[in-house]
């Protein structure tokens, strides 16, 4: 006869003097009846589904009284069995923190059930070990960015095992608006879809920028399409709104269009005599974009925006400048800032600007289905 089945005999044999030692009073004798237990479960290749509800059963009963030290280096010890005892593995997920998070971050032996009500019922500390795991399912991230913290989603958002849907990925990029301590993260994730990842340009440092510029340059054509057909599903229907003289402007800037006059020169001359709706309702015409896009980037004085509407126009660099400069007029600075992204307008590459502009297009394109 084998091991395994001789083991099973005499443990599931053991059954009643098992549980009885289980309730030892002396903590000296159930840690080392849990000692025992511990190094016999895993000195035996395979067990018994019998025999493995005995092990969790006893185990259970016996580290429940134990210190935390105890039970933490207990989960340890069990974290990464895929034979681990079912009733064990449960009651040490909600344990306290320093005793779950080994099972809950690392054990495959919890059901995406068990690790929804663990995200349901517990704290963060509980649900940032279960957001590191190797592989995070759709159901369980979709529970972590409903009930987590922010530095929870963090979490989650930096392990490229987690797949979060549609609806997760936009809750976390709305919350990401609001904390810039998620800038990175939800910028960084590969799997974000794109049109959301475009979303972030706005409101995201240079750097992360950058990457959304590279990331929309190499992106598959096919994959682009699809991207800006999810976003245009997306879209708000209101942005606020429009200035008191936005119809006046719009009929002399359609005026002008009609009869050929509408030039990125005539933009620059709307800038320097203030009229600011005419040169926005003129920017968004020239970048084939909605007013309200265009209203944010010159509201924000946000020049390598509008260097990506100028690049993806291909207006020259001088036209560039010449509406940096007369943006930045309040600012001592002003020359040295335009020459600054004049120099960022030259490293812009057309191929980028033009891909990211098509996700700023989405508003327009959403609004005039």
């Amino acid at each position: 006869m084998t091991q395994p089945a001789t083991t099973d005999i005499a443990v599931e044999t053991r059954l009643p003097d098992l549980i009885a030692m289980a309730q030892e009073p002396s903590s000296e004798k159930r840690r080392a009846l849990l000692r025992e237990l511990t190094e016999v479960f895993f000195g035996t290749e395979t067990h018994s589904g019998t025999e493995t509800d005995l092990y969790g059963t006893v185990l259970a009963e016996l580290s429940a009284e134990m210190e935390t030290a105890v039970r933490a280096e207990l989960a340890r010890r069990f974290a990464d069995s895929p034979a681990a005892p079912r009733t064990l593995i449960r009651r040490l997920a909600h344990d306290e923190a320093e005793v779950a998070t080994p099972v809950l971050s690392a054990s495959p032996v919890l059901t995406d059930a068990d690790l929804i009500e663990v995200a349901r019922t517990r704290g963060q500390d509980h649900l940032r070990a279960v957001s590191t795991r190797k592989d995070v399912s759709e159901a369980v991230a979709d529970a972590i960015v409903d009930h987590g913290d922010d530095e929870t989603l963090h979490s989650l958002l930096s392990n490229e095992g987690a797949r979060l849907s549609r609806e997760a990925s936009e809750k976390a990029v709305e919350r990401a608006r609001t904390n810039p301590a998620l800038h990175a993260a939800t910028v960084e994730r590969k799997s974000l879809p794109p049109d959301l990842l475009n979303e972030m340009y706005f409101i995201v440092e240079a750097r992360l920028r950058h990457t959304i510029l590279e990331r929309n340059a190499r992106m598959d054509p096919a994959l682009l399409e699809s991207a800006l057909e999810a976003g245009r599903t997306r879209l708000a229907t209101q942005d606020g709104a429009l200035p008191a003289d936005y119809s006046e402007s719009l009929a002399y800037v359609e005026e002008l269009h009609a009869a050929g006059q509408l030039t990125p020169q005539m933009l620059a001359r709307f800038l320097r005599s203030g009229g600011r709706t005419c040169f926005l309702i003129a920017l968004a015409r020239l970048a084939d974009i909605d007013f309200h896009t265009a209203r944010q980037i010159i509201d924000r004085k946000d020049l390598d925006a509008l260097a990506v509407v100028c690049r993806s126009a291909g207006l020259d660099r001088a036209l560039f400048l010449t509406y940096a400069v007369v943006l930045l007029n309040d600012d001592g600075d002003a020359m040295a800032k335009a020459h600054t992204y004049g120099r960022m307008y030259q490293e812009l590459a057309p191929d980028a600007a033009k891909r990211t502009l098509r996700f700023w297009r989405m508003r327009r394109e959403a609004k005039a289905a």
